[in-house]
């Protein structure tokens, strides 16, 4: 049932992308999804219910809220620069978008398949990356001080660089408590803090700061380890 609200969800977010470049509803929807994700995985780990079904449908519904939607508001988002500041031969560029849900869908495919990740993350999670994205793109959607020039080619560069991060060998802490002390849970309780901050500071715009800030994070504890 809760996979299904994620997939709704993920679907609304679609919906309003198309509809007259609603941004912040797109992101807010993204965000409904997640926290779905989110308690979808932890009511599976409380009562021990797994299903070779749920597992598929938990991925399916993932790549529409975390890939799909994501790759929509972008794809929408460079459309609407590129009508209305570039000749509209430039308008193929926006198609860079959909390179997110592709690999947003290989991420899960190589996840579901991969026995390493029981307690941290080999690559950017998909919700993390969808965050990231509708937050980001919610930020560029009302600054007038960037330039679109500058908006296009920063978009096109994040979405090779975000789609590297998906499927790469890149070690990231997730935010599963095996306990609650301090102790090994140093970058949990600082990232937790950090995004309330954050968050108070900045708004739904702060989110794609606090990936940015998860993923150094994850950096430099993947160092430390060494």
């Amino acid at each position: 049932m809760i996979t299904c609200l994620n997939l709704f969800s993920g679907c609304m977010a679609c919906v309003m992308a198309l509809s007259d470049n609603n941004y912040i509803e797109a992101f807010i929807f993204i965000i409904i999804a997640s926290v779905f994700d989110f308690f979808d995985g932890f009511a599976a780990r409380l009562l021990k219910v797994y299903s070779d079904i749920g597992k598929e449908l938990d991925s399916l519904a993932d790549v529409v809220s975390f890939g799909v939607a994501p790759g929509m508001v972008i794809y929408v988002f460079l459309q609407d620069i590129l009508a209305n500041a570039f000749p509209s031969s430039l308008a193929y560029f926006s198609l860079f978008a959909f390179l997110i849900p592709a690999f947003s869908a290989l991420r899960l495919a190589k996840f579901n398949i991969d026995d390493r990740q029981t307690s941290s993350f080999i690559g950017l999670p998909v919700p993390a990356n969808a965050l990231f994205w509708g937050s980001f793109i919610y930020l560029l959607s009302y600054s007038d001080i960037i330039p679109p020039l500058y908006k296009i080619v920063g978009v096109i560069l994040c979405i090779f660089l975000f789609s590297y991060l998906m499927v790469s060998e890149i070690q990231m802490f997730s935010l599963k408590f095996k306990n609650y002390r301090w102790k090994r849970n140093e970058m949990r309780y600082i990232l937790i803090v950090t995004s309330i901050v954050l968050l108070i500071v900045f708004n739904l715009s702060g989110i794609s700061v606090i990936i940015i800030a998860y993923m150094f994070m994850s950096l430099f504890k993947s160092k430390a380890s060494l």
